[in-house]
């Protein structure tokens, strides 16, 4: 099928597009949020295609996947034709509720549109409205050759903006959690907080697997895409336990979620002390990951969805 799609979050993009499909993305000069189209980092297949914004209207697509609010309630009717604006879509929402964990009335409610949450929490939260809802959790892709060794005595944090994002994302406990234990952060302007910066997504897996353990300290957001390349890596998740991740690592199993920092620093202490303990939870968090967020049920998922607006399969 031929999918038009903005570009919002680049890591799920890249995984999306692993789905045997035709990815059209707009863009605009000086690629402002949703127009970056292939931006650089990621090994883009050639099913991925570059449009300029104006163009967009002239083509024929399939199926249209809105990925934010800007693009359901502004850029649709910039850049599509009145036709296209009538062809079957998908809403994929990313987050949780925001404004009120349990009453917000999601902005689309609509029962043509199907509304696609990226975890079972965030479609328990969201007040969906007469939209059909169906959840398709994250699916991952780590080279075959990069294994975990946790040979650095260090926790990873993967966050973007983290500073700017403030007690959401937890910074005051990225914070609070370094006094004692050693962490790097790394993601976009780690360097604010005392981190190491970027890491382009392909060199990511092979700089992640030296780290003893992944750091997870949201408060409340969807399950990062970052949590789940760790697992595939095989290394063992601390975070709180909170929202999806709940679900995700199995204490003594394949991590520790916690919601008393206290114990989830004593648990950091212990892996870093231990580091065969570490390789025993590496064990169990690979095969969580293999088995929940591997990239052939995730594209297959995704098949079934755009089938199912496409009129072939059914939409609940």
């Amino acid at each position: 099928m031929r999918i038009f799609t903005w570009h919002i979050h680049g890591s799920y993009l890249y995984y999306l597009t692993q789905a045997n499909h035709e990815f059209y993305l707009p863009v605009l000069p000086g690629k402002p949020e949703g127009y970056g189209g292939r931006n650089p980092g990621f090994a883009w297949g050639d099913n991925v295609h570059e449009v300029p914004a104006e163009e967009v209207r002239h083509l024929d697509f399939d199926c249209i996947l809105f990925q934010s609010r800007k693009n359901y309630l502004h850029d649709q009717y910039e850049i599509l034709s009145q036709a296209q604006q009538q062809l079957p879509c998908i809403y994929l929402e990313h987050d949780p509720p925001q404004e009120h964990p349990t009453n917000t009335k999601h902005i689309v409610d609509d029962p043509n549109v199907l509304l696609i949450h990226v975890t079972d929490f965030n479609r328990l939260m969201w007040d969906n409205g007469r939209s059909p809802t169906r959840t398709i959790e994250h699916g991952v892709v780590i080279p075959a050759d990069i294994s975990y060794s946790g040979q650095l005595a260090k926790g990873l944090v993967v966050t973007n903006g983290l500073r700017k994002r403030g007690r959401r994302l937890g910074a005051d406990i990225f914070t609070q959690v370094r006094e004692s234990i050693p962490l790097d952060l790394v993601g976009m302007d780690a360097e604010s907080l005392g981190g190491l910066g970027e890491v382009p997504h392909a060199q990511l897996p092979a700089f992640a697997a030296q780290y003893r353990f992944f750091f997870h300290s949201v408060r409340y957001t969807s399950l990062g895409l970052a949590v789940c390349e760790a697992m595939m890596l095989g290394l063992p998740v601390i975070g709180l336990a909170t929202t999806e991740l709940v679900t995700v690592v199995e204490n003594g199993v394949s991590g520790y979620v916690d919601t008393n920092i206290d114990r989830l620093i004593e648990s950091m202490q212990e892996l870093i002390a231990n580091p065969d303990l570490a390789h025993r939870l590496s064990i169990g968090a690979k095969k969580q990951a293999q088995q929940r967020f591997n990239i052939q049920r995730f594209t297959r998922d995704w098949d079934a969805a755009f089938l199912s607006v496409a009129g072939r399969l059914s939409i609940a």
